[in-house]
């Protein structure tokens, strides 16, 4: 990685996530076409391609010796590599974007030997921007194309607070999770069942989280945890499009990421089962612990 100019890297994607949020916010997610993948709930739109296509080849003439990953191009069998790879998601939240719903984000995620190395995410609805070089922090930028700051936007440090909390348990928590578009089978039933168990109360045996959340988009789930605005994000079914850029921002933020599963604690970057848990002075390990206690003997089987 020392031959790569990971900074040049960073604000070409930067450049990119800009000119492909013009691209969604120029879109009418009611006239668009749209089909469907696994099934109703797994969507994807002619917005999603032409997001994709433009990102392809802005980065294929920026750096035509990189590989490239996207979720719109993938094909069984693909692999992420060692070799230095663009690791793509043209519209993480899909669903929102073609309800209406300003919640969705461009990812774009760069690694290196498989490793989360540059990350940046941006919701052009809100004018928000993530981003995080490996070593070098992360940082949270907000209305630079609103023309903020004399153009340079809002700039912040993540996490947000200079100060966070300790990691007291999960009755203290705030944590994400995603319903998927699998609706039934094993993952289905590990998922509910956890998200209950999370939920109920201390006197029926649950954990007694402070809530539950999901945003609809895995790489603003894991901005808002490398933010500290939520605690925890426990994800099954997703990709390594999904992750790879908020991946590297939740580390540079002090955030850590284990295995969605009980017992791993390094996931690979396409293992698709996740635990990512916010920057804290302690009790990161511990509350890793705890959540999986509440999995129990329960486990998520998803192919990479």
């Amino acid at each position: 990685m020392t031959n790569l100019n990971l900074q040049e890297i960073h604000d070409r994607l930067v450049s990119v996530a800009h000119e492909a949020g013009r691209m969604i916010l120029s879109a009418n997610p009611t006239d668009i076409a749209t089909g469907t993948k696994l099934n109703s709930a797994d969507i994807v739109t002619e917005t999603d391609k032409a997001v994709e296509a433009l990102v392809s080849s802005r980065l294929s003439e920026a750096y035509p010796s990189f590989a490239f990953v996207g979720e719109e191009t993938y094909k069984p069998g693909m692999q992420v590599t060692s070799a230095p790879t663009f690791i793509v998601d043209p519209i993480d939240g899909t669903t929102n974007f073609v309800h209406g719903f300003p919640n969705a984000c461009i990812s774009l995620g760069f690694a290196v030997d498989r490793v989360p190395a540059v990350g940046v995410v941006y919701n052009p609805y809100q004018d928000l921007l993530y981003s995080a070089i490996q070593g070098q922090g992360a940082y949270q930028t907000q209305g630079a194309v609103w023309g903020l700051e004399g153009g340079k936007g809002r700039k912040s440090k993540l996490p947000l607070s200079k100060n966070p909390q300790p990691l007291a348990g999960l009755d203290t928590t705030l944590v994400a999770i995603e319903w998927g578009s699998s609706r039934d089978g094993v993952n289905y039933e590990v998922k509910t069942d956890v998200f209950k168990k999370l939920c109920a109360s201390k006197e029926t045996g649950g954990a007694m989280v402070h809530s539950l959340r999901s945003l609809g988009s895995a790489a603003l789930n894991l901005c808002a945890v490398a933010s500290g605005q939520l605690d925890l994000y426990w994800e099954g079914g997703c990709w390594a499009w999904d992750v790879c850029a908020g991946w590297t921002i939740l580390a540079e933020a002090g955030g850590i990421m284990a295995s969605g599963n009980p017992g791993v604690w390094e996931p690979k970057i396409d293992e698709r089962k996740y635990l990512a848990v916010r920057g804290a002075p302690s009790g990161q390990k511990e509350i890793v612990e705890e959540f999986w206690k509440v999995i129990g003997d329960g486990r998520m089987e998803y192919e990479s």
